[in-house]
């Protein structure tokens, strides 16, 4: 078993680089249906997306944009609950079809604080795309309409996923070991 070690903590390969892949293109086939004529804005949440929403926008056909903005709520392993936003949507959004694209959308909190500031500026739709869902975690009702994969409350990092900083470049998705 492939394991990696980030700071004090251990991790293990959880999904590997292949799975994750094949389920990235699987998901923007579907968006991809969704979406087609749309134009739709895919609007990453910073740091954490960015892999997963250049490999999912690489794979997408449809004609789009893609737009980044940084939202934070993590320190270490847990979430602070406390969502500070260092870059903010400078695009006109009235009336787009907008994808938020989140590696993990766990309690909730981040895109339940950020909702609002969306739907202020009333665009045609908004729809949530995640690479991971935690429900047994979430504390906001916050639903993804698209996911890559739903996994158990348990910490994770790779793919974009950090922990203090380590471990976004590992190319397959591990967990904190026993």
């Amino acid at each position: 078993m492939d394991i990696v070690q980030l700071h004090d903590k251990r991790f293990e390969v959880f999904i590997d680089k292949a799975t994750i892949a094949n389920k990235v293109v699987a998901l923007a086939k579907q968006i991809d249906a969704d979406y087609k004529g749309l134009n739709p804005l895919f609007l990453g949440i910073l740091n954490g997306s960015f892999i997963f929403a250049a490999d999912l926008f690489r794979h997408i056909s449809t004609p789009a944009e893609i737009s980044f903005i940084k939202l934070a709520s993590y320190r270490g392993t847990t979430s602070t609950g406390n969502i500070v936003t260092a870059i903010g949507l400078e695009e006109n959004i009235a009336g787009r079809h907008i994808v938020i694209v989140e590696d993990i959308v766990d309690t909730g909190r981040t895109l339940h604080s950020f909702l609002p500031q969306v739907l202020q500026q009333q665009p045609a739709s908004v729809q949530i795309a995640c690479f991971l869902s935690k429900p047994e975690a979430r504390v906001c009702e916050v639903v993804p309409r698209y996911m890559c994969f739903e996994i158990q409350d348990t910490f994770v990092v790779g793919y974009g996923l950090d922990y203090d900083g380590q471990g976004r470049n590992l190319p397959h998705l591990y967990r904190l070991c026993d």
